[in-house]
């Protein structure tokens, strides 16, 4: 097969483009948790130019039943489990985009050259392509392995503070007062430790339907617990700086005594990420503590930025997996 600039074939060097665009979406990821969907466009067009091209050039070839098989793998197997874990609660929108678009462009090993190589060179990337030759399937493990070592490092990062705590593992202490700056979930309710906390994001929906700002709320939390609100604007989507200026909340007198918070009639108008009228109560309770300064939060794992690092550790190493399987003897 011919290469193009000595270095891929044309459909293989065409599918370079998912590291800009995957790199670009993580970096969007960590620093806002949105992805637009026009994000996914180039690399599901550039699947498709990809994928007819490589057909074309193996059309009758030894290679071909081999190309259909991990090709049928790909959009069979990866791109429905992509799916199936949005569906399920593990991944996000934009993760599963991803995943649906990577599973399309990159279905089986691509092949790279160093530059002023021939096919004959030693040296072909990745270096270690596992043998079932599933591109997006390697990149998928590969991101897994790389999602492993994220409690770790929150765990080394937060063992100098001497605070020795589930959280640890999964999340880091953040002041109260700069909590509605931030992406996350609590991971603290009244009764200690929780997996289950506040969506951040969902708290800033509140706070900007009620019409308040957290000082407001932590200043005279029976006023804001009691009485129910009246209908406000749009609450958004819950993004950092998603805020609108406020007017104090003043409320109606109350139709619904035991909605604490008003959180019953929050949530049955704006669904905010699944958020229950429980977490609300819980995640406002804790906020609202006296002389609480600093609260736990997960940041949860931006799940692009693992992809992105998997992505590029498959298509110059290969596929971790099978090596460390490989290593343990299996």
């Amino acid at each position: 097969m011919s290469l193009v600039f000595g270095v891929a074939s044309g459909p293989d060097l065409l599918r370079l483009v998912a590291v800009p665009v995957l790199g670009w979406a993580a970096l969007r990821d960590v620093r806002t948790r949105r992805v637009p969907n026009r994000v996914w466009l180039p690399l599901v067009v550039a699947g498709v130019v990809a994928l007819a091209w490589d057909a074309v050039l193996v059309a009758g070839s030894r290679g071909w039943p081999l190309f259909a098989v991990r090709v049928g793998l790909s959009l069979g197997l990866v791109a429905p489990l992509g799916y199936l874990f949005w569906r399920l609660g593990g991944f996000g929108g934009a993760d599963a985009k991803a995943v649906m678009s990577l599973a399309l462009l990159l279905p089986a090993n691509p092949r790279y050259y160093p530059p002023g190589a021939t096919d004959a060179a030693a040296t072909v990337l990745p270096l270690q392509p596992a043998p079932l030759g599933v591109f997006s399937l390697t990149v998928l493990s590969n991101t897994v392995l790389v999602g492993l070592a994220y409690p770790l490092v929150l765990a080394l990062r937060n063992l100098p503070r001497g605070e020795l705590t589930p959280a640890m593992f999964v999340g880091r202490p953040v002041a109260v007062e700069e909590i509605v700056e931030e992406y996350g979930r609590l991971l603290e309710s009244p009764s200690g430790f929780t997996r289950r906390g506040l969506d951040v994001d969902a708290l800033r929906m509140y706070l900007r339907w009620r019409g308040v700002t957290l000082e407001d709320v932590r200043a005279a939390p029976d006023r804001y617990r009691h009485p129910l609100p009246t209908a406000r604007d749009d609450p958004g989507d819950g993004s950092v700086g998603d805020r609108v200026a406020t007017d104090g909340g003043a409320p109606e007198p109350a139709v619904r005594p035991l909605d604490a918070w008003g959180a019953e009639r929050f949530l049955e108008a704006h669904r905010a990420y699944g958020t229950t009228p429980a977490e609300l109560r819980a995640g406002l309770e804790v906020l609202t503590e006296p002389d609480r300064e600093v609260v736990w939060l997960t940041p949860g794992v931006p799940f692009l930025l693992p992809t992105f690092v998997g992505l590029v550790v498959a298509l110059s190493y290969g596929d971790l997996l099978f090596v460390l399987l490989s290593a343990l003897g299996f």
